[in-house]
């Protein structure tokens, strides 16, 4: 229960976090927020790390494997903070919600993992589930909508990177050293893209940060103390936040088909998760 309490909450901070990230863009490059976001918590990504993995999670045995994985991070940032600018919220979080079949793709194509037929068309039908959100050929189609599917495949590959860190670090070191790589990988172009930040905007740069690594760390925590088959069909909330922010801030409301494509497509991410978690507790292959 407290598992599936910290799910619930994580997705709403990070739904927080997305609101607020499209308000800044519309004032401010993606990677200035992007850079400010970072700097704002890696204080934050510090003192959580030391409290839940003491002294020891500051420390990493494979330092290129952080700042690939920092690389992957703040492009799929980027792109996923651009998205808002064309897309509505909702339309944005729907699509990004690809992101579990490309993880299923990737591990049989990446890391040779046994994906039987089941789940190849679980993965299929998300795919399905995009076109009817994004549409392409009719003339509603954005090519903004590729955005979000970008971010979801820059997604999986930072997910499957987990693998490439050694294995005596801790969640909480990859926690850290993602926040710190983000800073000073964004820290070396943001010079060129600076604006001045208004005193108004800067409680939104911080609650940016806190949200974003609040959300992240009871997330994280959340499949340490769950099932991933019980706290990970939870993420699909963010769409009812989503809806309600965009209604409430922008006056954004969706159209009929982001409902039908992200049913589409959050059944078949479901079902991924829980057939995993079957194969898993039978010993299947299939």
């Amino acid at each position: 229960m407290v598992g599936i309490l910290l799910m619930f909450a994580g997705v709403a901070c990070l739904s927080v976090n997305d609101a607020f990230a499209k308000a800044l863009t519309a004032q401010y490059s993606t990677l200035q927020v992007l850079f400010l976001r970072n700097v704002i918590a890696l204080p934050f990504a510090f003192a959580v790390a030391c409290w839940m993995g003491g002294t020891g999670a500051l420390r990493t045995y494979r330092p290129a494997a952080h700042l690939l994985r920092g690389v992957l991070w703040i492009c799929a940032a980027m792109l996923f903070f651009t998205s808002f600018r064309y897309l509505r919220l909702a339309e944005a979080t729907a699509l990004i919600f690809v992101a579990p079949m490309f993880i299923t793709a990737l591990s049989a194509l990446m890391l040779r993992e046994q994906v039987g037929w089941r789940r190849w068309v679980a993965v299929t039908t998300g795919f399905v589930g995009v076109l009817i959100v994004a549409r392409p050929g009719g003339s509603s189609f954005q090519p903004a909508s590729m955005l979000p599917v970008v971010t979801a495949l820059l997604y999986a590959f930072l997910l499957i990177s987990a693998r490439w860190v050694d294995s005596r670090e801790s969640v909480w070191t990859l926690l850290l050293y993602l926040t710190g790589a983000g800073a000073l990988l964004s820290g070396l172009i943001v010079p060129f893209v600076w604006t001045a930040v208004r005193a108004e905007d800067v409680w939104l740069f911080v609650g940016i940060a806190l949200f974003g690594t609040a959300g992240m760390t009871m997330m994280t925590q959340a499949f340490r103390l769950a099932p991933a088959s019980v706290v990970a069909p939870i993420d699909y909330s963010a769409l009812l936040w989503a809806t309600g922010f965009g209604w409430l801030i922008w006056n954004e409301i969706p159209d009929v088909a982001t409902y039908v494509g992200a049913v589409v497509i959050i059944a078949s991410g479901i079902y991924i998760v829980l057939r995993e978690r079957h194969v898993e507790d039978q010993g299947l292959d299939r």
